[in-house]
């Protein structure tokens, strides 16, 4: 027992085992004072940091985007709708690996290159807190799948909205326009509240002119959800305002009728009730699909809409600038009228060409042979190039200018819509301007048979004509007529506003005029006379060719078919109907069409029985199948 004894030294032990407890201690206090050095900062210092973050995760203020308003024709046919669709929205500040996250999202709903693109390029130069649009037009089944395994998804949400949609397609996609998502460029301009939650904005068109009222204000709600996210339940709700839903002065039947008649030729068809400045159709063809535009257009797609030989996203109507050619000639008429510059019976020999005082060049009439001795209203109803050649060497240049300005030559007329071009009505003063070089006698030739420098867009020849219609009480082209509260109905209604009285020193020389553009269709011998055939109503108009490319002194003019389609003369026609009560005036471009009076002159016939008969083409009816 000794000898056991005498093994164990208890005195050590027990030190050891003190200075042991007392390292442990001193551990313990020091993680104890770490930790509740820890709580102290998170508790006292970052209170109101993580306080928020809390308030932020079980609280989310989700922003609420007003419908866009709708647009509909001026009976009631829709033109711009809204239908409900998916989309997935990202928002970057709340993704830590945006690339991974992607990856992973790819196993559950299909994104494709294109998606990804678009996705990139909006979430450039836009703040990290605002959702950006991923896919959009979300199946349900993506749906299903991606809410089953949303956890995985933080930041990312699938939002239940409105996507616009054009009944009509390429027959509006000028007029109408369409929306698109808010580029960089775009963002520097807007106001920022006032797009908040809003993706899309107008491009072109009504939807661009009119973006003001078919917005909307958007609005907010706070939301309390659980740990995933989803929603419990709705805390405050600050209800967004719809957009104005607007009626526009355009008539679909008579849109698509317009369309329909051009067939398969390019240009413009322009139609405006002269009692009021209503743009009833605007044609411009071709045309494009709209709806690819929406949720962003491929680069590929769109390259190949711009190099198109057609340049489909080219509106023809209001900034096609073309040499207006015979149309102008009953204006140029009037104005001599007016300057008592030419007797309306007097008659003068038309050989064919005109030559100026000590000049052998030799100005050719359309018609070589010439037309004989011709009046003012043979000149006009038979296009007299030569009549006209010698009536401007007495009424000149600056009475041209100025009386074709009174008629909206020259200048935007200010219709309610975008990128509206003026054309050029040429002057002494524009020339010297422009070119800084005198004015030649021989360009006042060109000019009063609407050929040199002038030019003019299909609108500018529409609103003339409705002009001389009505005798020079007109009104300022138009193609809003009202908007709509979509929660009230109550209705604001947009007043013509009317064009400066044009007042004549002798108002007998509207009647001589007219009776002129009457004898161009309904005379034997007049250049449009083959539309008047079965016509129950009587029709004021004139035809008009845009010359493409010159001839030599010499040279005859060469068969249609023989020249290239790219040189052909392009073929316009003015009218308005009926002559006693004027409802509607036309204007008819058709590119490289050739005559006025073989192609734009029909053409013209069906868009005026479409309108006054109410006779579309069948084609025409099927397109407006469903748009009521």
């Amino acid at each position: 027992m000794a000898a056991d004894s005498s093994l164990k030294d208890h005195a050590l032990e027990r030190a050891v085992f003190i200075s042991r407890a007392a390292v442990a201690c001193v551990i313990m206090l020091l993680l104890l004072g770490v930790l509740v050095t820890r709580l102290s900062f998170l508790q006292v210092f970052q209170y109101d940091y993580y306080g928020t973050r809390s308030d932020d995760n079980r609280m989310r203020v989700q922003l609420a985007a007003p419908v866009r308003g709708l647009i509909y024709d001026r009976e009631g046919r829709l033109l711009a709708d809204n239908l409900p669709a998916y989309r997935l929205d990202l928002i970057p500040e709340q993704v830590e690996d945006i690339d991974a996250a992607l990856e992973r999202l790819s196993r559950y709903i299909a994104l494709t290159p294109t998606d990804l693109e678009r996705f990139n390029k909006r979430r450039r130069g836009q703040p990290r807190f605002r959702p950006v649009p991923l896919r959009f037009n979300l199946t349900q089944a993506e749906v299903a799948r991606f809410e089953v395994n949303r956890r995985d998804f933080p930041g990312m949400e699938v939002r239940a909205g409105l996507r616009r949609h054009y009944p009509l397609g390429e027959l509006t996609s000028h007029v109408v326009g369409y929306v698109g998502a808010i580029n960089e460029r775009e963002l520097k301009t807007i106001d920022e509240q006032s797009y908040r939650g809003i993706s899309q904005i107008g491009k072109s068109g009504v939807e661009l002119a009119h973006e003001g009222l078919l917005r909307g204000t958007p609005g907010s709600r706070i939301v309390e959800a659980n740990a995933l996210g989803r929603p419990l339940r709705e805390l405050e709700y600050n209800r967004p305002t719809p957009g104005q839903n607007i009626h526009l002065t355009l008539d679909a039947r008579l849109q698509a009728a317009a369309y329909a008649a051009m067939g398969e030729n390019e240009g413009a068809i322009v139609a405006l009730d002269p009692r009021n400045g209503d743009l009833l159709a605007a044609v411009s063809k071709p045309g494009f699909d709209p709806e690819a535009f929406i949720d962003g257009i491929t680069q590929k797609d769109y390259n190949a809409l711009l190099t198109h030989p057609g340049r489909p996203l080219f509106d023809r109507v209001l900034q096609g600038q073309y040499p207006p050619g015979s149309t102008v000639k009953p204006l140029m008429a009037l104005a001599a009228l007016e300057e008592n510059i030419i007797d309306p019976r007097r008659r003068v020999w038309c050989p064919g060409y005109f030559e100026l005082p000590n000049s052998e060049r030799k100005w050719r009439d359309w018609k070589r042979d010439g037309h004989g001795w011709v009046n003012m209203a043979e000149a006009i109803y038979r296009s007299s190039d030569v009549y006209f050649y010698k009536m401007s060497m007495d009424l000149g240049i600056d009475n041209i200018s100025r009386f074709g300005a009174r008629f909206g030559l020259g200048e935007p007329l200010g219709i309610d819509m975008p990128r509206e071009k003026g054309g050029i009505l040429p002057s002494r003063e524009w020339k010297r301007a422009r070119k800084n070089v005198h004015w030649f006698p021989g360009e006042t030739l060109n000019t009063v048979i609407g050929q040199g420098y002038m030019t003019s867009t299909p609108l500018q020849l529409a609103h003339m004509t409705a002009l001389l219609a009505m005798r020079g009480q007109g009104w300022r082209p138009r193609v809003l007529a009202e908007s709509e509260d979509a929660i009230s109905g109550h209705r604001q209604l947009n007043q013509p506003s009317p064009w400066p009285a044009i007042t004549l020193k002798d108002a007998g020389h509207w009647n001589l005029i007219i009776g002129a553009m009457e004898d161009v269709v309904h005379n034997p011998r007049g250049t449009a006379r083959k539309i008047s055939l079965n016509a129950p109503y009587r029709i004021a108009g004139k035809t008009g060719t845009s010359q493409v490319y010159g001839l030599a002194q010499d040279q005859a003019a060469p068969d249609l078919e023989d020249v290239e389609r790219q040189l052909r003369d392009h073929a316009l026609f003015v009218a308005f109907a009926p002559i006693d009560d004027p409802r509607i005036a036309v204007a008819v471009l058709i590119e490289h069409g050739g005559g006025g009076g073989a192609v734009a002159a029909p053409i013209a016939r069906e868009v005026l029985d479409a309108y006054l008969l109410q006779k579309p083409p069948l084609q025409a009816r099927a397109r407006l199948e469903g748009t009521r």
